[in-house]
């Protein structure tokens, strides 16, 4: 996950000279000197959120599937990239291979936040997974909500290229702050296993 939103977001600071205005996917296209970097890590992030998805308790299987579809999804929108500046209807002209990246991103993006939803209410998630969760979802929800308003009010500008990025920008962390705490409990599983030195001493 962190090395996924490493090469994306360099790819994105360094590739694309529209600042804020233009769509984090344009660093991706042809024309692009940092494609490879982007595409790279597009599909870094897309193995990532498949092995959180493997890694996530079997009490949670919506949560795992929806990972799931949003790792499938994101290796889309990264096989399938968008034509200079990303054009999206209604406002622009847009290709097929437009509306296919933007349609798989939408959704990949969509089923993280449903993931993140699932965890947050589920009763059978630990309280440390359903607070990062909770957290994350706070902010996704309404942003994520903003940016399926602006997309067909507004359209292309640094409101939603603003949005976008933070939108990108809490998804990583909620899978960062996820596979952390996920991590922390399969190392204590295994020390109650194995029997660390002060579980040695309580037996």
């Amino acid at each position: 996950m962190l090395a996924g939103t490493a090469a994306v977001t360099f790819a994105v600071v360094a590739g694309t000279g529209a600042g804020l205005t233009g769509y984090v996917s344009e660093a991706g296209i042809a024309s692009s000197g940092y494609a490879p970097t982007y595409r790279i890590g597009v599909f870094a992030l897309a193995a990532a959120l498949l092995l959180l998805a493997a890694a996530l308790p079997p009490a949670l299987p919506v949560a795992a599937g929806l990972l799931g579809a949003g790792a499938v999804f994101t290796a889309l929108s990264g096989a399938v990239t968008c034509s200079a500046g990303c054009p999206l209807p209604p406002f622009e002209a847009a290709t097929v291979a437009d509306l296919v990246h933007a349609g798989a991103s939408i959704v990949a993006m969509a089923s993280t936040v449903f993931a993140m939803l699932v965890i947050a209410l589920s009763p059978h998630a630990a309280p440390r997974l359903r607070r990062v969760s909770r957290l994350a979802v706070a902010v996704a929800l309404p942003v994520a909500g903003a940016i399926a308003v602006g997309l067909v009010t507004v359209g292309r500008g640094s409101l939603l290229g603003g949005l976008e990025r933070l939108l990108l920008a809490v998804g990583a962390a909620w899978g960062l702050g996820t596979a952390a705490v996920l991590g922390r409990r399969t190392r204590s599983a295994v020390n109650v296993t194995n029997g660390s030195p002060r579980e040695k001493q309580r037996v």
